[in-house]
């Protein structure tokens, strides 16, 4: 195949899986971009693909990722049943990787779980003299391994023995010793059975811990030097093939040029951590214990201070370690794979992640199918795009196949990346195809998943290179991002998982390649039409600076998209012992049009008060993001963000922000959902909305949509009325109340109850006439706030309290009128203080609504008032029942003493005029008009009904 066609068929065959569609349920042998032939096996709901090609498991993982599919767990039957077929028909039993489904995804740890204290020895550079010696007693040794954590003096330039074992009858027998090289970075050397190995390993001489790790096994005589987790060398060492000598004594900085003594090469820095197996670690086992994973199996010294002796110019002091063992994907138990199988029955058992493994990717059906049609219309019609992209590769000298281990250098990601920007900018009017985008993104995921470590070429060290890898990969993602692809979305939604596909994408890209494009900058930006990066850098340090981006400015907003990490928070990081901040901020301007306008977002509805009717929940915002990187590592830390309202409201409705997050892992099977856990709304202004979460992703503002029920003219009668009415009943109780004193009314428990209702109900209905202008004044409103409460429950208290006088006058009750009144009285003052002051006490930042003088309606706030209004309702409707029977009972005993011919005449009059009247009377008196408001979100009539019975209430 000519280079031209080799290049240009990259993308037009990334989702060349297969070629023709199997009749049947079985195994289809297929062929992909390069003539391999790859065996695919189809079920009813699933598709599994085998990929002989031997990858490592993150490599492996990678490309199933990248195919829209995922390794196969074989946990459930179907699962099992369909990959051991594939197996069975390709006639492979050897093993291959396995998703184990239970391994939890890698999450940013909170401060406390990234770093650990560690007892250190500080090997002072004012002294050579100073070492550390080993109080044990070695047996001879067939397999060693020794790990240690270094903090080397950067000062220092000169040969020093990290550590040296010296046997009774062979001085040099084991030994680790470095150098500064003139590029300022250390290297290492070992030092076995007196040969001394080149000066390869090497980590820089930044002044930061190393965590290093030497081993060597006699039987094979291979030797590796580990450096952060990571081999640096290897090598094997044959003659003479023996033991380490036993009775040996290992000496912490310093070489030993007689047994024990005449130190030389001594070392200057911190020592901590050492650590000696009678075996040859596995590089998972190295990297565990990088992670600060424990591995005791074997061990013949752990680090402690109390075995050690060591001269006096050395000093115990305390380091502050990062520990990431959770974030590795290495763990010390290995990753999951498939030994062998037999009679359906797989085995299953851990290996080493680094060992390259077949696998297989499963997908679903439909997912499959579609691809291959997508795949076969690009075979027999090409578009623009795609032809395009294969005439310009010809200029390309990049080897641009994509194998299934991916992209293998950041040179052949960008070659790549770089003709598809050509190739779409010289096709812009012809615009891309639903399979276009496909290629296309799966093209980012494979740039995404670049190996972290360069090779050797000087091109993938140059920093220019590298931004501009990062501009290409931007201007690839907000193309098909562009809201002119939004109808292409649902052309490819049974392959893609949707848009937030991409955002992955530039994380994963950004977060990786954070180190290179950081090297000689402290800021980075990447402005595209849909897209805005910015990388924030900056050496963490007493009294550090907070950190805030923003999207774009437009012209119609003069309040920008902006998310922010306090002050405090970045101080924190540097009091956990964090070095270098990384900040990766995102905005993306384009996605809410992307989503489905048809598919509800499903979330709990906001309480509301009646007037609104929930409709549903939709994107309302731009996406806005943040990564925070300490020393190169995800960490999470709280955030503020505030996102502008984008929807469009329509006539009749109303929008309530919800703030949330894209949360990845909550249905991993669709790319994940939206979730609100650790967020929360900060303040609701008009057109945006500020918010607070807990921790570090992608965010945006989910919009609830309620359907008002009442028009803008009825919203304004109805406070009008309301504003009226409560004139009229202040105006009536007022009256009422002179009435009482002037007339002389004789005193009684009746007059006193009627004094105070009218007293708590007066004072109610002037604060509710003075709320609005409160509204201004936060302080002034919450003081309106809690009064209106307190008034309006003693109202409610002494309508209650009515209720019991009535009650106790119709049903005889052995109490004291005094005995009683104190009752009363602590029922009508009483209980509406203690109420609100407990509820104040619990909620006090929930208390009061946002935009009006009242409680909170959305909170559980409102029950405290509800909840007694209701109580107080019950009850005095079962008093006014009580009422009427009595009544109508008098009634009947009063027509049975009228004469025979009159008394049938008179009975039916009576009896209803015996009903309504006490109805009539003891309705507002007892407030059971009040019941009409639980009603008001029926219709606006009953609205206009309550507020005239309620205005009228006692006057």
């Amino acid at each position: 195949m000519t280079g031209a066609l080799h290049a240009g068929l990259i993308l037009f065959s990334i989702v060349a899986i297969c070629k023709s569609e199997p009749t049947h349920a079985g195994p289809d042998r297929v062929g992909d971009s390069h003539g391999q032939s790859r065996l695919v096996h189809l079920t009813s709901h699933w598709a599994f693909q085998l990929i002989n090609d031997s990858l490592a498991f993150s490599r492996a993982d990678s490309f199933c990722r990248g195919q829209f599919s995922s390794l196969a767990t074989l946990d459930p039957s179907e699962d099992r049943e369909g990959a051991l077929e594939l197996l069975r028909q390709a006639g492979l039993h050897s093993p291959l990787w396995i998703k184990n489904p239970r391994k939890a995804a890698s999450k940013p740890l909170a401060l406390s779980k990234q770093y650990l204290q560690f007892s250190a020895l500080n090997f002072p550079k004012e002294s050579s003299e100073g070492f550390a010696r080993v109080n044990m007693s070695f047996p001879a040794l067939s397999s060693i391994s020794v790990c240690v954590r270094v903090q080397w003096d950067p000062e220092w330039n000169e040969v020093s023995t990290i550590f040296s074992y010296a046997a009774p009858v062979f001085i040099n027998e084991f030994q680790l010793r470095g150098q500064v090289d003139m590029q300022g970075r250390i290297l290492l050397a070992l030092i076995i059975h007196g040969k001394h190995l080149p000066y390869k390993s090497s980590f820089p001489n930044d002044g930061a811990w190393h965590h290093i790790c030497v081993t060597w096994h006699r039987s094979s005589g291979h030797w590796a030097i580990y450096v952060d987790g990571d081999r640096k060398d290897k090598g094997s060492v044959t003659d003479p093939s023996r033991d380490i000598h036993a009775n040996g004594i290992l000496i912490l900085g310093q070489d030993q040029d007689s047994f024990g003594g005449n130190f030389t090469e001594p070392f200057f820095g911190n020592i901590t951590d050492l650590n000696v197996w009678n075996m040859s670690l596995e590089t998972r086992h190295v990297r565990a214990l990088n992670a600060c994973s424990p591995m005791t199996q074997e061990v013949l010294f752990s680090w402690s201070l109390d075995h050690l002796s060591s001269h006096p110019v050395v000093k115990e002091v305390q380091a502050l370690l990062f520990c990431p063992a959770v974030h590795q994907q290495m763990e010390l138990q290995g990753c999951k794979m498939l030994q062998s199988w037999s009679d359906q029955l797989p085995l299953f058992s851990l290996t080493d992640c680094s060992e390259p493994l077949p696998f297989i990717c499963r997908s679903s059906r439909e997912r499959y199918l579609k691809m291959r049609q997508m795949s076969d219309a690009q075979t027999s019609q090409p578009s623009a795009f795609m032809n395009h992209l294969m005439k310009l590769s010809n200029k390309s000298q990049a080897v641009l196949g994509q194998q299934p281990s991916g992209l293998s250098s950041l040179a052949e990601a960008s070659a790549l990346l770089d003709m598809s920007v050509q190739a779409l900018e010289d096709t812009q009017q012809e615009g891309l195809q639903p399979a276009d985008m496909v290629s296309l993104i799966q093209l980012l995921s494979l740039a995404a998943d670049v190996p972290k470590q360069p090779p050797s070429d000087s091109a993938d060290h140059s920093q220019d290179s590298v931004q501009e890898l990062s501009q290409h990969f931007i201007s690839v993602a907000d193309t098909i991002i562009s809201q002119d692809n939004a109808f292409k979305w649902q052309a490819i939604k049974e392959v893609v998982n949707g848009p937030m596909d991409v955002v992955k994408n530039i994380d994963r890209m950004v977060t990786s390649l954070s180190p290179r494009l950081m090297a000689e900058t402290d800021h980075l930006t990447i402005h595209s039409p849909n897209i805005k990066l910015e990388v924030q850098q900056q050496r963490l340090q007493e009294g550090s600076r907070g950190s805030s981006f923003c999207g774009p400015e437009t012209e119609k907003h003069t309040n920008l998209d902006c998310i922010s990490v306090s002050h405090q928070k970045i101080q924190d990081l540097h009091n956990n012992g964090f070095h270098k901040l990384t900040l990766v901020n995102t905005w993306y301007g384009s996605l809410r049009p992307l989503f489905n306008p048809e598919e509800n977002i499903t979330m709990v509805p906001t309480v509301t008060d009646g007037s609104q009717r929930y409709l549903g929940t939709v994107l309302g915002s731009s996406v806005i993001s943040t990564t925070v990187l300490g020393d190169d590592q995800p960490v999470s830390t709280p955030v503020h963000f505030q996102l502008h309202h984008r929807a469009q409201n329509s006539t009749g409705t109303v929008y309530d922000p919800v703030c949330a997050f894209w949360d990845f892992n909550l249905i991993p099977e669709d790319g994940g959902w939206w979730n609100t856990k650790g967020c929360e709304v900060v303040s609701k202004q008009y057109g945006y909305t500020v918010c607070y979460c807990n921790h570090t992703t992608n965010f945006a503002l989910l919009l609830q949509v309620y359907e008002a029920q009442r028009s803008p003219e009825n919203e304004k009668a109805l406070q009008v009325l309301t504003f009226i009415g409560c004139g009229v009943s202040l105006c009536g109780l007022l009256f009422t109340f002179i009435l009482f004193i002037a007339v002389g009314v004789p005193k009684s428990d009746r007059t006193t109850v009627h004094k105070n209702l009218i007293v708590a109900l007066g004072i109610a209905e002037l604060l509710l006439m003075c709320s609005n202008w409160a509204s201004a004044n936060e302080v002034a409103c919450f003081v309106v706030t809690a009064l209106l409460h307190l008034f309006f429950m003693a109202s409610f208290s002494w309508m209650l309290v009515e209720g019991l006088l009535l009650w106790s006058k119709v049903v005889s009750v052995n109490i004291s009128e005094d005995r009683r009144m104190k009752l009363y009285y602590i029922i009508g003052w009483g209980l509406p203080v203690l109420i609100v002051g407990v509820t104040l006490a619990v909620s006090v930042d929930k208390y009061k609504a946002d935009d009006h003088c009242w409680l909170n309606v959305k909170t559980d706030t409102i029950w405290a008032f509800v909840g007694p209004v209701i109580f107080v309702l019950a009850v005095n409707a079962v008093v006014l029942c009580r009422v009427v029977m009595v009544t109508v009972s008098s009634a009947r005993r009063r027509a049975k003493m009228l004469s025979p011919s009159s008394a049938s005449k008179m009975q039916t009059f009576d009896l209803t005029w015996a009903v309504t009247r006490p109805v009539l009377i003891l309705l507002p008196v007892l407030g059971l008009t009040w019941l009409c408001g639980v009603l008001v979100h029926l219709s606006v009539v009953v609205a206009y009904v309550f507020i005239a019975l309620n205005a009228f209430q006692l006057s």
